[in-house]
């Protein structure tokens, strides 16, 4: 196995979720990067290809995880992306990523509601990983 660690970009306007997504990555051993909105997060993308992203929903706009998805999968297709949101919380809207009809628009891999536990983003990294 290579002692290559896995990068790990995580894009979320809530400067304290950052910082805790950021330090439980690490945790569990993967490199991270981080940006605080969808627009720094394109500028990283530019220059920086991460082996997993994890996009929160609404930043700038309320799809700003959407867009960011599509924008990403079609500069990296095999890029494994989930979106971490709180909005069926915030907003009553539910979505998943289960039915074809999710699948075709939204270009994540997963889709996770906040407040994930450590060992629970672990395995799940794990999965779309392949480790």
């Amino acid at each position: 196995m290579s002692n290559v660690k896995k990068l790990v970009l995580i894009a979320d306007d809530d400067s304290d979720y950052l910082f805790q997504m950021e330090t439980m990555i690490k945790g569990i051993g993967f490199d991270v990067i981080t940006a605080e909105s969808q627009a720094q997060a394109e500028q990283l993308l530019e220059t920086t290809k991460p082996d997993l992203a994890i996009f929160d929903l609404m930043m700038e706009q309320e799809d700003s995880g959407f867009i960011l998805a599509y924008k990403t999968k079609r500069k990296y297709p095999n890029l494994p992306i989930i979106i971490a949101s709180a909005a069926t919380a915030e907003t009553g809207f539910t979505f998943d990523l289960y039915n074809e009809t999710d699948k075709n628009w939204i270009k994540a891999d997963l889709y996770l509601e906040k407040g994930i536990r450590a060992d629970q983003l672990h395995r799940e990294i794990n999965k779309l990983l392949k480790l």
